[in-house]
């Protein structure tokens, strides 16, 4: 059997610098990266990561929802994935399709590396470039924001969404500013409220940033107010998209397009089970005539498999570069940057085409395991 799988080992490790607020709702975010790596009998290795947001400490709990999955990758062959999806997805474990997501993209990094190639050209290969966007912190204060965003401006950004108070007095106040000290230049913007507004709320804010010409309104109510989501796209013209975090299945999204509820579907490779459904999300959407503004906020790992679908199909148009950029590169030897016209380019090498410090990684992990034909490992 070729790229027999032997060995699962699984890693949980946080930047130090890695602390950042995406609203004035949350305390200090500790961002933590599990990060999954498959050898084969044969010499191969693919690895795969996800992230998990938590307020206080490290997150554990996402490693130990994949340790029950990895007694059932044993002996089976990494060009099976669909076969190792559907015998994952039948399994009784916690944090599902989140708890799959590392492990398909591993496999899928391995068998491209078996191939001899780049996993967006294995995966269809429709461009090698793809224009960025900043997708900035929560700030202290609006004279903040503004300096960000002339920083972001030297920087080459041409984009760049705003992570904000989450309250929609101070939010309109900011929008208003950032019109007033940018109106003048070539700049393009994006809200986010993390989900925060009432439908009332959510309705005047789209029709003031409609007037300012924002390229796009996220996350204004909860994913799973579909109703509200349906409503608010009838009544104004900016693009709506959810945030991407909730409704992570096949049919919950089907039934989101069918009802004319978002402008474009919104997932994370890493949250919605790897490359295999990512790529069927991208599919149905594309059937649809929607594009999929993919996340890719994370550390390298979780930035290059988002990365690599995009630059794959045609109907995603942004990549989220999450800055300041160093702390989520924490482990990575070859991290994605935003060049200075703007754009994020295909990682050189085959797979992912990330190279890992497996030193570092295994000198900070705060949880490590890893199962072989010997057992657990710890």
């Amino acid at each position: 059997m070729k790229l027999k799988i032997s060995k699962v080992e699984v890693f949980v490790v946080v930047g130090p610098d890695a602390k950042y607020k995406t609203s004035s709702h949350y305390s200090d975010l500790t961002i933590t990266n599990t990060i999954v790596r498959i050898q084969t009998n044969d010499g191969y290795e693919g690895y795969g990561g996800a992230i998990s947001w938590t307020e206080a400490g490290v997150d554990k709990s996402l490693a130990e929802s994949i340790r029950h999955l990895i007694p059932f990758l044993m002996g089976k062959s990494a060009l099976q994935r669909e076969e190792i999806y559907a015998l994952m997805a039948s399994r009784c474990v916690q944090m599902t399709p989140q708890a799959q997501s590392p492990i398909d993209i591993a496999l899928w990094d391995l068998v491209s590396k078996y191939a001899g190639m780049p996993l967006y050209q294995m995966l269809g290969g429709a461009r090698e470039k793809i224009i960025s966007y900043a997708s900035t912190p929560f700030l202290p204060s609006i004279e903040d924001y503004i300096e960000h965003v002339h920083d972001l401006k030297e920087q080459g950004y041409k984009f760049i969404k705003f992570h904000t108070w989450c309250t929609f007095d101070e939010d309109m106040a900011l929008v208003k500013a950032i019109h007033e000290e940018f109106k003048d230049t070539n700049l393009t913007f994006m809200l986010d409220v993390e989900t925060a507004y009432t439908r009332e709320q959510a309705l005047k804010a789209a029709r003031i940033l409609e007037n300012y010409d924002y390229l796009w309104f996220e996350a204004p109510l909860p994913d799973t107010d579909l109703e509200g989501y349906r409503e608010l796209r009838s009544r104004v013209d900016i693009p709506i998209i959810p945030a991407g975090n909730t409704l992570l299945h096949l049919n919950q999204l089907e039934h989101g397009i069918q009802n004319g509820c978002w402008s474009s579907v919104r997932v994370d490779a890493t949250l919605a089970g790897g490359i295999t459904q990512t790529k069927k999300i991208m599919g149905i959407a594309e059937a649809n005539s929607m594009t999929v503004e993919l996340q890719s906020w994370g550390y390298t790992l979780s930035q290059a498999a988002n990365l690599h679908l995009m630059l794959a199909c045609t109907n995603s148009n942004f990549f989220e570069q999450a800055v300041p950029v160093e702390p989520l590169e924490f482990g990575a030897i070859n991290p994605i940057r935003t060049d200075q016209d703007g754009y994020v380019h295909a990682p050189k090498g085959n797979g992912l085409g990330i190279e890992m410090d497996w030193e570092m990684i295994s000198k900070n992990a705060v949880l490590k395991f890893a199962f072989d034909e010997t057992g657990w490992t710890e």
